[in-house]
């Protein structure tokens, strides 16, 4: 039996799929909010990698990122980062648009969206939000 990774079209879509997902996150003024959130990580030549690594191993590929990291728990990978409901929603959404970018489709698309969502609707919480702190800053009036 094929892997999803396989009904997928292998390693070389998958990387297409995630360049074209992150050109989404760095072009899109919509996904701004979500941008940001790698500014305080590795920034996101290193989040390309890894988001291939993972998803590689996540649609039952090599398991590259477990290789290199010794696991592939979620919640503890995006312990430190400040994530809502809204943003959630926004990668899913980037994600879709990426997908459709990249026409995949398909039974296995459809599996693989559902699972995504359990996962991103699981990150959620209630980490303090330092993009709020940031803006709010950025709008104090200094008396001149």
């Amino acid at each position: 039996m094929s892997s999803a990774l396989d009904q997928l079209g292998g390693e070389e879509k998958l990387r297409t799929l995630v360049e074209r997902f992150y050109d989404r996150m760095e072009t899109d003024p919509a996904v701004h909010s979500l941008h940001r959130l790698h500014f305080r990580g590795h920034g996101l030549s290193h989040t390309r990698q890894a988001q291939f690594e993972f998803l590689s191993g996540f649609l039952g590929g090599r398991a590259y990122y477990r290789e290199r990291f010794g696991h592939m728990d979620l919640r503890e990978l995006h312990a430190h980062v400040p994530i809502r409901e809204a943003d959630a929603e926004l990668w899913l959404e980037t994600f879709d648009a990426a997908l459709a970018d990249c026409e995949m489709d398909g039974p296995v698309v459809g599996k693989m969206r559902a699972t995504l969502r359990r996962a991103a609707l699981m990150l959620v919480n209630d980490v303090p939000d330092w993009r709020v702190e940031a803006d709010s800053e950025e709008n104090i009036e200094v008396p001149g």
